[in-house]
C-alpha cells in the first residue's frame, strides 16, 4: 500500500499559501483516483483511500504532520518506503520539482515532525516555491500566497506533480527523477 502525505495548514486562511502545496497535490490526486474519505479521529488528518492507495492530509498544523503520518502509517502497515511526502521547498525556485529518499529537513518543521515520528527513509517530493530575499522573511513568506505571476503557473505545476506521483507507484524513484525533474516552471511551457 502506498502514502500519499500532502504537507500544509488546516484552515481556510491557509488554502492558498506556499505552504499548502502539498495539500493542493493530494486533493488532485484524492479526485483523479475518485479515493473515498476514510478519516478517523485518531488519524489528525482528512484520509482518503483508493483501492491500495492512501492519501493524507494532516490537520495537526505543518509543525506537528509526523503525530498525523504515524498512526496512519502504522494502522495500515504501511512500509517507510512507500509513504511519499509532498512538500513546498524554499531552496527550489518557484516551480523547480525533485525527489529524493531520505536526507535532512532543510529546516523545514513538517520534516523535523515526520523525520521524529517515522524516521527520515521515506520519499519526498519536493515543490519549489521560491525563497524570500531575507532569512528573516521566511515563515511569512510560506504563510502568504503566491504572485500574479506564479499563479499563472500553478495548476499546470500542480498536475505535473500529480502525474509525478501517479509513476511514482510504478517506476523507480531513479525513472521518475529523470522524467519528471524540472529546474523551474519553464521547463513545463516548451
Amino acid at each position: 500500500m502506498t502514502l500519499f502525505v500532502g504537507l500544509g495548514n488546516p484552515g481556510s486562511q491557509y488554502e492558498e499559501t506556499r505552504h499548502n502545496i502539498g495539500f493542493k497535490v493530494i486533493d488532485k490526486l484524492v479526485s483523479d483516483f475518485g479515493a473515498r474519505d476514510i478519516s478517523k479521529t485518531s488519524f489528525h488528518g482528512h484520509l482518503y483511500r483508493s483501492t491500495q492507495t492512501l492519501f493524507l492530509k494532516p490537520t495537526t498544523f505543518m509543525n506537528l504532520s509526523g503525530k498525523s503520518v504515524q498512526p496512519v502509517k502504522n494502522f495500515f502497515k504501511v512500509e517507510l518506503e512507500d509513504v511519499i511526502v509532498i512538500h513546498d521547498d524554499i531552496d527550489l525556485p518557484f516551480g523547480a520539482v525533485r525527489f529524493k529518499r531520505g536526507g535532512g529537513h532543510g529546516g523545514h518543521n513538517g520534516l523535523k515532525s515526520l523525520d521524529a515520528n517515522i524516521t527520515k527513509e521515506y520519499i519526498r517530493v519536493r515543490v519549489g516555491v521560491g525563497k524570500p530575499e531575507h532569512k528573516s522573511q521566511v515563515a511569512d513568506y510560506v504563510l502568504h500566497g503566491f504572485s500574479d505571476e506564479e499563479q499563472k503557473s500553478l495548476t499546470k505545476l500542480i498536475e505535473h506533480v500529480t502525474k509525478a506521483c501517479e509513476a511514482l507507484q510504478v517506476e523507480t524513484l531513479t525513472q521518475v527523477k529523470s522524467l519528471y525533474s524540472l529546474k523551474s516552471i519553464e521547463g513545463l511551457t516548451s
